[in-house]
């Protein structure tokens, strides 16, 4: 169950569960799977909410060293918040969810940028956090002509300039860490469309006395990256 899981829908579909399994014709199977549901619902009323990085519970029967059955019942906390959401009725217990947090401990920034807005996230394992983003509304391209066009155009780009300059400062408040002035992410992934992302990179965010240049950085993830994640 991840993080923002409600306990009253797992028990809800438990219920359901309930109900289909009765119907179940062997006798053996029947039994077998009504008991591990009622464990788990059981097990659910020892809490009141999901924890904050979600909830694990597995139920059902194992066989001991000896070659003995066992009903055994186990539910945690991960150390790690968990995005799965999985409810299997199967002849083993599925880790698969938890190995993934178990893969990396690093952690990525990612910026995402267009002439919307711009979204800073940091992504460990298969956990995103969204740490902000603010939209921007910059002025079209103008289609006359003359000295007014001119002026515009100056204008467009004194507000491009300062959207990527105020960008770049809130990427060093979001990837610097004050007390060590070092990165605290392993790389930096610049994603969104247009030319944004490029201007960025860069911008002088990424020199060398700033810090960010000791981490990798990637630019030029498309558009389907970055409006999936908007």
């Amino acid at each position: 169950m991840p993080p923002l899981d409600q306990i009253s829908r797992v028990t809800k579909m438990l219920g359901d569960e309930f109900g289909t399994a009765s119907k179940i014709k062997s006798r053996v199977n029947r039994q077998s799977v009504l008991g591990a549901i009622t464990s788990a619902q059981q097990r659910l009323k020892l809490y009141n909410k999901v924890p904050p990085n979600g909830l694990v519970l597995y139920t059902g029967t194992i066989v001991t060293d000896d070659g003995k059955e066992k009903k055994v019942t186990i539910d945690f906390e991960p150390f790690r918040p968990i995005n799965a959401s999985l409810h299997l009725c199967d002849n083993k217990f599925h880790t698969e969810a938890l190995n993934e947090l178990l893969e990396s401990d690093d952690k990525f920034g990612f910026i995402v940028m267009d002439g919307n807005g711009t979204l800073f996230g940091t992504l460990s394992g298969n956990t995103i956090e969204v740490l902000h983003k603010y939209s921007v509304d910059l002025p079209k391209k103008h289609g006359r002509g003359g000295k007014s066009a001119l002026r515009f155009a100056r204008l467009r780009m004194e507000k491009r300039q300062n959207y990527v300059r105020k960008t770049a400062e809130l990427a060093i408040q979001f990837y610097i860490n004050p007390s060590t002035s070092q990165p605290n992410v392993s790389g930096l992934i610049l994603a969104g469309s247009a030319d944004f992302k490029t201007e960025l990179s860069q911008s002088d965010m990424f020199d060398p006395k700033r810090g960010l240049s000791s981490a990798e950085v990637l630019v030029g993830l498309g558009e389907y990256f970055a409006t999936s994640l908007i």
